[in-house]
């Protein structure tokens, strides 16, 4: 079976597996007898080596870096039919079949490519760049925001999904049909593509909207206690979603990232989907703490979030807010799903012992882990390129700082439903545009390098020009057509106001702020 790839060809030997390695592994060394060995990994991009990989991801692509006229890439593992392209464009793309079938037919084991680059007539053959095979597969789909990395042309996004098993990416939404308004804080129940919500921001279409089992229905979670929330987390049960009401504001410094966000206040609630009301709590809705990113636990048990005390702690007699002193801590509060009925509040990461703002907690779906970003201050982490992940152990409350980090933003994390591999957005490439990378957990907390995600062309990042944001992974595609979600958005008549729940009393409880202070300008260089 011969077939051309960007101007190389790829053979798979069809012979006995043992046999197929020993005389494509020949071809390689005789065309490198009259070379040498080059005594060190080949250079390639993206840098594909010491990764562990998805059985079910499509292929690793890449460029070899090497300067040559012809090249060569033998890839093979403990078993199947070996994979050999040759060509002399140094652009790799591997053939989907085959790939699929070797890594189907080696879970578990080693997988190698060997790289052999010709130059001048001599052949330099490289050590070989050796990754491994998971045994668990990850979720198929991933789910994301495509928009613009530079804030004044952010009302060019959609929300897309893709295809993990091949390179198919499909728009769900695209704000070009609903009035260039803002779409944000997507998020599926239990990583279900028939349960899904997201939020869409300003004019006619401004909304919450729940995509139920092919149905759309427009909420307006906005009550007398409330405006509508963000960052939301699905029950496991389906039936109560925990969102946080946040009054944000963005300004700017004068050098390096230039963007950074202040919540000014913050609170939590709950919407029940069955009785289509809000409930919250003073203790995820206390006046002197400022509540933002909840998710609920595996078991529904117990709702984490990030809480830090109230703005006046951080605001000077002259009314000047020292933002960056803003520091939240990792909360985590029991619930009763049957009776709504909350326990006990516990501080499970200070940041007056770590120094830095916990933020983004997501517990795996297994109950193992979970994994959560730290950055210098704030509660918006994307624009701290200090931000990194941090899991912890739940069976022991230890927590660990991965060898996954980077100089620069690595966070908007979400978890595979098997609880073994996660995704997450990082700026790592050029500091400007998020990229989603892949890991895998085992089950004692060891953290495999990161795998960027892989694209038909090799050289795709270095064109597009776009950023991944919010990465969710799904296990199948979101099956409704962008028309339902239009239609449903302009329709005023189907706009469903929720309730607010009568036991919430709001003299008590109020998600009213006062009218925010001046930030210090001191540190705004």
């Amino acid at each position: 079976m011969n077939k051309t790839l960007n101007r190389g060809r790829v053979f798979l030997c069809c012979v006995p597996p043992a046999l197929a390695c020993i005389m494509l592994l020949g071809c390689a060394d005789a065309r490198s007898q009259n070379g040498s060995v080059a005594a060190r990994l080949p250079r390639m991009d993206p840098d594909y080596s010491g990764v562990m990989i998805p059985p079910n991801i499509a292929p690793l692509n890449f460029t070899i870096l090497e300067q040559g006229t012809r090249y060569q890439v033998v890839i093979r593992s403990h078993s199947g039919k070996t994979i050999r392209w040759a060509g002399r464009n140094p652009s790799v793309r591997i053939p989907m079949r085959s790939w699929k079938r070797l890594l189907m037919e080696n879970r578990g084991e080693d997988l190698f490519f060997d790289v052999s680059v010709a130059a001048d007539g001599k052949w330099v053959k490289y050590d070989p760049v050796k990754n491994r095979i998971a045994g668990e597969p990850i979720d198929g789909y991933v789910v994301y925001r495509l928009l613009e990395p530079q804030y004044r042309f952010w009302y060019h996004m959609g929300i897309y999904q893709r295809n993990l098993e091949n390179f198919d990416q499909t728009c769900i939404l695209k704000n070009s049909v609903t009035g260039g308004n803002c779409m944000n804080c997507h998020n599926f129940c239990g990583n279900d593509p028939e349960r899904m919500l997201f939020h869409m921001r300003m004019g006619a279409a401004a909304g919450t909207y729940l995509l139920l089992d092919g149905q759309v229905a427009k909420i307006n979670l906005a009550t007398s206690f409330n405006k509508p929330g963000a960052y939301p987390s699905w029950h496991p049960d389906g039936d109560q979603i925990a969102f946080s009401v946040n009054k944000i504001t963005q300004f700017f410094h004068g050098k390096g990232e230039i963007r950074d966000v202040l919540d000014w206040a913050s609170d939590l609630i709950i919407y029940h989907l069955s009785t289509n009301t809000v409930s919250t709590h003073p203790k995820i809705a206390d006046l002197g703490r400022m509540e933002t990113f909840p998710a609920w636990s595996a078991d529904g048990r117990s709702l984490y979030f990030s809480s830090a005390p109230a703005l006046a702690v951080y605001t000077t007699p002259d009314s000047v807010v020292e933002f960056d002193r803003i520091r939240y801590d990792l909360m985590r509060i029991a619930y009763d799903p049957s009776s709504g009925e909350w326990g006990e509040l516990e501080t499970v990461v200070r940041s007056s012992e770590t120094g830095k703002s916990v933020l983004m907690p997501r517990p795996s779906p297994d109950g193992r882990f979970l994994l959560f970003c730290m950055a210098e201050y704030g509660s918006f982490p994307v624009y701290r390129p200090d931000a990194d992940l941090y899991l912890m152990d739940l069976r022991t409350g230890k927590v660990s700082k991965p060898e996954i980090n980077s100089e620069r933003s690595d966070t908007f994390h979400s978890w595979s439903r098997n609880g073994r591999w996660f995704v997450f957005a990082s700026k790592r490439l050029d500091g400007i545009r998020g990229r989603l990378y892949f890991c895998h957990v085992d089950e004692d907390g060891n953290v495999s390098k990161p795998l960027l995600m892989p694209q038909e062309d090799p050289s795709f990042y270095s064109t597009f020009l776009k950023t991944y944001n919010v990465p969710e992974l799904i296990s199948a595609p979101v099956d409704v057509w962008w028309q339902k979600i239009v239609s449903a958005a302009f329709d005023q008549n189907k706009m469903k106001n929720v309730v607010l729940d009568p036991k919430v009393r709001v003299d008590r409880i109020t998600g009213a702020t006062p009218q925010a202070p001046k930030m210090k300008q001191a540190s705004m260089e």
